[in-house]
């Protein structure tokens, strides 16, 4: 029996923006590693990393995207008080993590994903806007069929 060809259900997007230097690829390092980089160089452009993870019995394909810290992507500073405020105010999760230690890398990338997966189950997030940076399970690739006798033409079709 021939197995399926992705073995998640799920892919979601993740883009890791913030500040240079601030340990962006350390934290995705961390996550999809499991190790600290403690040298780590700085990133040119965008780097890219991926996990499978299991929510509510589902595969999910995390898809992580690094980038490099630039001046569009600047936040300006704010207390963590302020931070923890918005995020309620606005239904985010906040959770402060360390790549070094690995204290609550897990827990931000896992819970981003439980709360992505549970806006997909109550219909709040539509799989079908591209821009909502999730993909159900992509189709097995169409190939041809492994047999020598001829497929009939179908009406209107030229193949």
């Amino acid at each position: 029996m021939a197995t399926a060809p992705y073995n998640y259900s799920y892919i979601f997007k993740y883009i890791i923006i913030g500040d240079m230097g601030v340990g962006k690829s350390c934290l995705l390092h961390q996550f999809t590693e499991k190790k600290f980089m403690a040298d780590c160089p700085h990133t040119i452009g965008v780097e890219f990393g991926t996990r499978i993870i299991e929510v509510s019995g589902q595969k999910i394909k995390l898809q992580i995207w690094d980038t490099a810290g630039q001046e569009r992507f600047r936040a300006r500073d704010v207390t963590y008080e302020e931070a923890k405020q918005f995020a309620e105010e606005n239904g985010l999760l906040f959770l402060e993590a360390s790549a070094k230690t690995g204290e609550n890398v897990e827990d931000a990338f896992l819970e981003a994903a439980k709360k992505i997966y549970q806006n997909i189950q109550d219909g709040s997030l539509d799989l079908n806007v591209a821009e909502s940076g999730v993909q159900h399970k992509p189709s097995a690739p169409q190939g041809g069929r492994l047999t020598s006798e001829p497929q009939p033409q179908r009406e209107g079709c030229g193949c």
